[in-house]
């Protein structure tokens, strides 16, 4: 247990130091219009460092031969991994939204054990209210697929 926790630590480390240095060569001021664009990201970097460092320093104290995960613990965290990195690809081929409602609909019904009725709801309205907000309100093109090309959009 101990190897992983100071294993994930120091590369969520390394990747907060890559934020903040980034976030220093975009600017982390406050301009006259506001924050400037390294702001946010170097603030939540530094939170992030913080926290791992904690983490570490716990991690010293903690006995080397606990495993790190059992088999119990390991379903539920699949559970979730495995369609998640499935709604990533599925993102890549048939859009953001059509990939959402998929991933919603078959976690609601296959992890929660939700009705058909709340399944069907959830699945349509949710990337339906976030094609409006993003796509018609803020105007942030997202991921398309062939369904949105074909609808024109």
């Amino acid at each position: 247990m101990r190897t992983a926790d100071l294993t994930t630590a120091l590369i969520l480390i390394a990747g907060g130091a890559l934020v903040i240095w980034d976030s220093l060569r975009l600017g982390i001021g406050w301009g006259t219009d506001g924050p400037q664009s390294g702001f946010f990201p170097f603030w939540l970097a530094v939170l992030l460092v913080l926290s791992c460092g904690a983490i570490a320093l716990q991690a010293r104290g903690r006995s080397a031969r606990r495993p790190f995960v059992t088999r119990e613990q390991l379903r539920p965290v699949l559970t979730t991994l495995l369609p998640s990195v499935g709604f990533v690809l599925l993102t890549q081929f048939i859009g953001l939204y059509v990939a959402t409602m998929l991933f919603m609909g078959f976690y609601m019904r296959w992890i929660g054990r939700y009705g058909w009725v709340a399944v069907a709801l959830m699945s349509v309205l949710f990337p339906l209210l976030t094609f409006l907000v993003f796509e018609r309100w803020f105007l942030v093109p997202m991921p398309k697929g062939p369904l949105e090309a074909w609808l024109g959009y």
